[in-house]
């Protein structure tokens, strides 16, 4: 018999089971190892490496987000083009006139101005293009909506104007029957110039419909122009148009252009539910944007807003897109909405892809396939996801085949890790719970680290929000302990698993010196981390491809890609064979990340992170980097509220004061040591702006008595109370000067109302809704709507007679008496009114009926 040779590799023994263990597949050839020439990572491949990934994330950043077309001028975009010069010839005439918001004098000059622009644009249209401009009053109206924001409220409105302008060929009459609406708002809230919101939009359409009306002639269907007024007031105007105007019926598909912020990219939100639009417009966008996860967050409720887009495809049944510019959210319905901080380059960027989709729309034959489905919308097979790549491509695929793909890399996935349990046995099994565990134990640390400094940021910071006017500190403040948190919890997972990894190693390779036995041990609990991250995916995947989750294609990449980089290591890399230059860059490519942050490199991002954190607290701490500026506001509100609140019928004296509150988290100590005024802040002091509940705020009563009188105190009047087993109540209202009011029914008691104007019914009995246990009742309207209402209550079998008031009712007044106004022109720089269809004006009365009236 041959001799064996002493260098030759020694075969480990089967196990006691009969099974080979399966720790790894490690190479035998590591039996020959040596400790002494362990391989390590190199200082400078580590740090090239990180340099790559801060650079290739700051280069994505860049072109996702910031890189801007250039604005064109009219000679540039020529009579067919998009020019943002003269669009924003339109944002600075609308700013200039100051907030404008439903029922001011400002706002009738903005419709003015919208016309003339409007009339201009027909006179100079192609001499094939009829262009018809409608100046369009509507009339009262009451718009509910199921879902989203204004669930369990009515929204009612009255004297609303609008402008509308139609676009189509001269000779095809039959063209109006098939039309894209195009709309926004000119109205603003009673806090904001509106810039962004939503006066970038406005000028957008106006210069839009100037260039089509030389293109209109060859166009097969309409395009039609929403220029409309009491969006900020709950979406009334286009609620208005789609169910009052005798365009309405003709439309196809709406397009709806919004802000929540003050320009940048103005990307795709919404969508659907056809996939008509997303689909053509990826197709011929100069710069597409849009991100389905965006889509995601806004349906999901995370995200505390609406837009006309709802009242489209929830009313009218329609399909269509919906744009937002996101820049800036910091300015969002405050002061500093305004022109000079609208970027360069925002209104080209929206203007070309419309300009692009429009022409290509308007002259389809296929246009009709727009119209939202029924069946599609119920069985969501053909909804459409998207996501750009960089702002230069769009990736567009419907659920259907989503749900096969996803399918497919989920069966993968599932079978090629029943495969290796099978193989790997119990070692195997326990290895892959130990794993897992690591990246649930990383994920606790990550959210508690997070956590916590959230929870010390108030008490040692004058803000709990220190980083509004530079979001880049969220980073340093809550992105660095995510990741101390994350390694930490990473780590003594790392080490739980690489002990049980030794003790198997001492069992089944006993005959290996202890050193090997370590490294071994390292390189396995490493594998077994980095494939458990692969299952922390596929866990995501599953969970999003059961729900029909948009933004689900997120964890397919992160589950294929650095699956596909780790089997190729599997396949390549071994003592023998190294892996080729071409497979290198593709293994880099994969496993940056899960590189960095194991072995040597953990210390060196650990202390990376705690410099960086440190710096963001000394930039908070300093005042370096103040939590609010002139230009990023904190949002509070100043109302002076006269409080009638008491037993019906009595007489009482109102309670008058100045309330100072915020919307934005923290005291508001350092702005009331700036106003003075004797204002006094605490939780005692409950305020319900119906049903706004505000449980800490400042007030004062200063100089509260005067400003007001007492015949502006609105009126509930009980005109009959008839009982018995089914007790009706009629009620009469007057809400004297004020337009803007705010009513909550007690739903605990009462099971259904009737509601009417002088001559309308305005909200009928029957299909009512409730939250927390009130019905509120949002009314706006122009100066010539109506202040005397009549309501009847009908009320529940079995009523209760609770300590809750009947009815509750706020109304508005947009006049600044002389305490608020010394109070306003007091207040910090840093503070700006805000804005919202459920904020009080300056000037409130809040008054109720009790159960027992």
């Amino acid at each position: 018999m041959k001799e064996r040779s002493r260098n030759a590799p020694v075969k480990s023994k089967p196990s006691g089971s009969g099974k080979t263990s399966h720790v790894t597949g490690v190479d035998e050839g590591l039996q020959t190892h040596d400790s002494s020439r362990s391989p390590k990572r190199s200082g400078y491949a580590i740090l090239a490496l990180l340099v790559l990934i801060i650079n290739g994330s700051w280069a994505v950043h860049h072109y996702q987000f910031e890189n801007m077309p250039e604005p064109l001028s009219a000679e540039q975009a020529g009579k067919r083009g998009f020019s943002e010069e003269e669009a924003m010839k339109h944002v600075k005439a609308l700013t200039e006139l100051g907030p404008h918001p439903v029922g001011s004098d400002a706002l009738d000059v903005a419709l003015q101005y919208v016309l003339a622009a409007s009339e201009k644009i027909k006179k100079m249209a192609h001499w094939e293009v009829d262009v018809e401009v409608d100046f369009f009053h509507a009339n009262s109206g009451a718009n509910r909506l199921v879902s989203g924001l204004f669930n369990g409220k009515t929204l009612v409105y009255s004297d609303l104007n609008h402008i509308v302008l139609r676009i189509l060929p001269k000779y095809a009459s039959e063209a109006g029957d098939n039309a894209i609406l195009v709309s926004s708002h000119i109205d603003t809230v009673f806090a904001a110039e509106g810039a962004g919101d939503c006066s970038s939009c406005i000028a957008v359409m106006l210069e839009l419909a100037r260039g089509i009306s030389h293109w209109g002639h060859g166009f097969k269907n309409a395009v039609i122009f929403l220029f409309n007024t009491g969006e900020e007031e709950g979406l009334n105007g286009a609620h208005s148009f789609i169910t009052q105007h005798p365009w309405s019926s003709t439309i196809r598909m709406a397009i709806d252009l919004e802000a929540m912020g003050v320009g940048g990219k103005s990307g795709i939100f919404q969508t659907g539910p056809d996939p008509w639009a997303i689909e053509n417009f990826a197709a011929v966008a100069k710069y597409p944007s849009g991100q389905i996860i965006a889509q995601d967050l806004f349906t999901s409720g995370a995200i505390k807003s609406a837009t006309d887009f709802q009242v489209y495809k929830e009313i009218a049944g329609l399909s269509g897109l919906d744009f937002a510019y996101a820049d800036n959210t910091a300015v969002y319905h405050t002061k500093n909405d305004k022109l000079k901080l609208l970027k360069m380059g925002s209104l080209q960027h929206l203007g070309d892809n419309m300009l692009a989709f429009l022409l290509h729309a308007a002259a389809s034959s296929h246009f009709s396939e727009g119209k939202a489905k029924e069946a599609d919308e119920k069985s969501g097979d053909d909804a459409a996801i998207y996501f750009d790549i960089l702002g230069s491509y769009m990736i567009v695929y419907r659920q259907r085949f989503a749900k096969m793909l996803y399918n497919s890399v989920i069966m993968q996935s599932l079978l090629i890790w029943a495969t290796s349990l099978l193989m790997g046995g119990y070692t195997a099994a326990i290895s892959l719970a130990l794993s897992c565990l690591s990246v649930l134990i990383m994920w606790l640390c990550s959210l508690s680290s997070s956590i916590l400094v959230a929870f010390l940021l108030p008490l040692i910071s004058s803000s709990p929000v220190p980083f509004v006017s530079c979001p880049w500190l969220v980073v340093g403040l809550l992105g660095s302990p995510a990741l101390l948190g994350a390694l930490t919890g990473q780590h003594l997972g790392y080490l739980i698993l690489k002990r049980y990894l030794s003790q198997v190693l001492s069992r089944t390779k006993a005959n290996l010196s202890y050193m090997i036995q370590a490294d071994l041990a390292n390189l396995e609990a490493e594998r077994w981390l980095y494939k458990a991250g692969l299952v922390q995916w596929l866990l995501l995947l599953i969970v999003g491809n059961y729900y029909k989750i948009g933004s689900s294609y997120l964890p397919l990449v992160w589950l294929v890609s650095p699956a596909f980089a780790y089997g190729l290591l599997e396949a390549t890399l071994s003592p023998a064979r190294l892996p080729k230059p071409l497979k290198t860059i593709t293994l880099l490519l994969g496993l940056s990340v899960p590189f960095l942050i194991s072995g040597g490199a953990k210390t060196s991002i650990a202390i990376a992170n705690c410099i960086l954190f440190g710096l963001s607290l000394i930039a908070v701490l300093s005042g370096i980097a103040p939590p609010f500026t002139e230009d990023a506001a904190r949002a509070v509100n100043v109302v002076h509220v006269v409080n009638t609140t008491g037993g019906y019928g009595e007489m009482q004296e109102p309670i008058s004061y100045v309330s100072l509150f915020s919307t934005t988290p923290g005291e508001l100590t350092k702005e009331v040591e700036q106003i003075g005024e004797g204002f006094v802040c605490g939780r005692e002091k409950v305020s319900d702006f119906v049903t706004f509940v505000v449980k800490y705020s400042c007030w004062t009563q200063n100089d509260a008595g005067s400003g007001w009188s007492k015949s502006d105190v609105p009126a509930l009047y009980v005109e009959s109370d008839i009982r018995g087993d089914d007790r009706i109540t009629h009620i009469s209202m007057d809400t004297k000067s004020s337009t803007r009011w705010t009513l909550a029914i007690n739903t605990e008691e009462i099971e259904d109302f009737r509601f009417k104007d002088s001559s309308d019914e305005l909200i009928p009995v029957g299909d009512k809704s409730s939250a927390d246990g009130w019905h509120i009742i949002q009314y706006s309207g122009g100066k010539n709507a109506p202040t005397r209402f009549n309501l009847t209550l009908f009320w529940v079998k079995n009523y209760t007679q609770d300590q809750n008031p009947l009815l509750k009712l706020r109304t508005d007044v947009d006049r600044l008496t002389p305490a608020a106004e010394r109070v306003l022109k007091k207040l910090p720089p840093w503070c700006s009114l805000f804005g919202k269809s459920t904020s009080p004006h300056t000037l409130a009365f809040i008054s109720s009926l009790p159960v027992n009236f």
